[in-house]
């Protein structure tokens, strides 16, 4: 091994093995190159370091994040895809020109700061994520990794919604044709804690109406691979879908639910890639407190000219994905076991199940109503005193509590045509 200086910096040069390593140590103090030396020997030592993670190391950030990319796509969802070019434009930006090999841990916290009046701290995780990615590619990230720690994440990120809200939702999800789709995909996510990503990819060979279950064979995990019963919501969507699509004879197995639709022309064989513009209309949709009339929100009813200023949606800002976190919501709320709200939602951790489940608080109050000292008008019982509690007595009868068994609409809830008709009066 021998370290040699070039213009002002060090260079070192040895063998492991009988393989030859040469590398800029990037400074010009004798006693920092010999360090990085002594690490570098350490890492070809132990397998670490390689000729081709070396030449790689030596591409400009810009040009290993292309190699890193070509790499990685074969492995990757169209949408996984997509996601990993987005996280990689900042990250071009900030180390244009910068040789990977050279990043420092402080140039990737400043880069966090530099992000950080922009976005949150979720995002800025995941873009160091696609960085530590490409430093493993490089096996220069176990140089750093110790004074890189994540930043903290909000926690308790979703939202369950109440029974008057669920109530708003179906009512306004059937007051346009162009909101259909988003409604029976949240008729299918609500009855069946299905994320979009896979109820966007069902395809009718997914369905069993015999054994009324659908199988999901595309998630966000291994998991996610499930087979999940239909409920009678769930299976009345389903058949509003297939007739639907035997009007342009898209019922064939490899079709989907949820087919494409362009300029008018519907294209079974690929799947719809969003309704996220309906979804927002219709959440954000007001109805005036003078006509009832369902509306855009503005300053006026357009129908009756009532003042609408400052009025806003209840719903507003409600995600997709939250009507996965209501039914798991539900379920749990429903006293079924862990296990089965695992199994039905594809978790593999309570921690998860945890996150998604947003006991709501009137389940709570029922819930600590049990540990009050004074229950009993119904009940007649008395209160924690030593003059009853040593007395033998016969158990009151427990008062008939009805719980949801099942995410649905239906037998608990009212039918979704029902509701769109349902003469309620809809707080905002």
């Amino acid at each position: 091994m021998s370290l040699v200086k070039r213009g002002k910096t060090w260079h070192t040069h040895f063998f492991v093995d009988g393989q030859r390593f040469r590398q800029s140590l990037e400074t010009s103090d004798w006693r920092k190159a010999q360090s990085k030396e002594r690490e570098l020997i350490a890492a070809a030592t132990q397998g670490k370091l390689s000729v081709s993670s070396e030449d790689f190391s030596r591409l400009l950030f810009e040009d290993a994040a292309e190699k890193y990319l070509a790499g990685r796509l074969p492995e990757l969802a169209e949408s996984s895809r997509k996601k990993e070019l987005q996280l990689l434009v900042q990250p071009k930006k900030f180390f244009r020109g910068k040789r990977l090999r050279s990043i420092t841990a402080e140039e990737i916290l400043s880069y966090r700061q530099w992000r950080a009046p922009g976005v949150g701290p979720a995002i800025i995780n995941m873009e160091v994520g696609v960085i530590r990615r490409m430093l493993k590619r490089a096996k220069r990230w176990n140089l750093i990794a110790d004074e890189i720690k994540p930043l903290k994440e909000p926690v308790g990120i979703g939202r369950a919604m109440s029974y008057e809200e669920k109530l708003r939702l179906l009512k306004t999800a059937g007051g346009k044709p162009e909101w259909n789709n988003a409604r029976l995909a949240m008729i299918l996510a609500l009855c069946t804690t299905m994320r979009g990503v896979e109820i966007k990819n069902l395809r009718w060979q997914d369905v069993d109406f015999l054994r009324k279950s659908v199988t999901v064979r595309r998630s966000k995990t291994e998991a996610g691979l499930r087979v999940i019963p239909m409920n009678e919501d769930a299976t009345g969507a389903i058949l509003e879908l297939r007739d639907r699509a035997q009007a342009f004879n898209g019922t064939a197995p490899e079709h989907f639910l949820f087919p494409a639709c362009e300029h008018g022309d519907i294209d079974p064989t690929r799947s719809q890639q969003t309704w996220r513009t309906a979804w927002r209309k219709l959440t954000k949709a007001v109805f005036c407190p003078a006509c009832r009339t369902m509306q855009d929100p503005s300053p006026v009813c357009k129908e009756c000219g009532h003042n609408l200023k400052g009025l806003k949606s209840p719903l507003a800002g409600l995600r997709f994905h939250d009507m996965r976190h209501h039914a798991i919501t539900e379920l749990a709320e429903s006293q079924a076991s862990d296990s089965t709200i695992m199994a039905l939602a594809g978790h593999v951790s309570r921690r998860m199940l945890e996150h998604y489940s947003h006991v709501r608080q009137e389940a709570k109050r029922e819930a600590v109503n049990v540990l009050s000292a004074k229950v009993p008008k119904l009940s007649g019982r008395r209160g924690y005193d030593t003059n009853h509690d040593t007395n033998a007595s016969v158990p009151d009868p427990v008062p008939p509590y009805v719980v949801e068994k099942m995410v649905g609409t239906r037998r608990l809830e009212l039918l979704t045509s029902t509701v769109s008709n349902f003469p309620i009066v809809v707080s905002n």
